[in-house]
């Protein structure tokens, strides 16, 4: 497997939400960013077949701060086989009234977030002759300097876009001194394995979440 080589990228907003899997109804954010949503957001920027984004290090720049809101959701969705039928012609009804199945519920949420994610890319086995390191890192660096995406990334959930910038010279430092443990979090979910879940421990040193270090302390599911 060929390694690409590495980026660093600054992500901010106004509201985050990672969302706890063992909270059932409401949602409640983890303190950071995930893994598997800083992997979202470079895969929002550049992703093809050929290559697969690994996640190095999460700064955490801004204070860790909470706020308590509640949202209107929608309690169920449209079924998959109901959407199967209508792609094979069948006359099928695709409408969901949202007002027949509105709920509130309450969200603790981040605010005023900002992170670095450092990350690189590997070449997967769909990596074709023409797929080399240095066409698909230098397509990923034109992208995030000019800004470009292919759907626009959010922290978590979509009504809450992240901004993000190609960091070219020091990252700025976090806020955060000494070592903090943040946890059991999620690290990603296994498609190839019935969507298992796989948790890390996460411990924070100086305001930077090194997530290959914390993976080879031990994994969970």
């Amino acid at each position: 497997m060929v390694i690409g080589y590495g980026v660093r990228l600054k992500v901010w907003g106004d509201y985050a939400c990672f969302t706890r899997p063992e909270m059932k109804v409401e949602r409640v954010s983890y303190d950071v960013m995930t893994p598997s949503a800083a992997r979202g957001i470079l895969e929002a920027i550049y992703w093809k077949p050929a290559i697969c984004w690994k996640i190095d290090r999460i700064h955490v720049l801004n204070p860790i701060r909470f706020d308590n809101i509640r949202r209107n959701e929608v309690l169920g969705k449209i079924p998959a086989g109901t959407v199967k039928s209508a792609l094979r012609g069948r006359e099928v009804s695709l409408y969901q009234d949202a007002t027949e199945s509105r709920v509130q519920r309450a969200s603790l949420l981040l605010r005023d977030v900002c992170y670095c994610i450092e990350a690189h890319f590997e070449l997967t086995e769909k990596a074709g002759p023409e797929d080399t390191v240095e066409k698909h890192y230098n397509i990923a660096l034109r992208r995030m300097k000019k800004g470009q995406c292919f759907h626009h990334p959010y922290f978590g959930c979509r009504e809450f876009p992240a901004q993000f910038a190609f960091i070219e010279g020091e990252i700025p430092a976090s806020c955060y001194t000494g070592d903090q443990d943040l946890g059991i979090m999620l690290y990603d979910i296994d498609f190839a394995d019935d969507m298992k879940a796989i948790f890390f421990r996460a411990q924070m040193v100086d305001g930077v979440i090194d997530v290959q270090k914390c993976l080879n302390g031990g994994v969970f599911s």
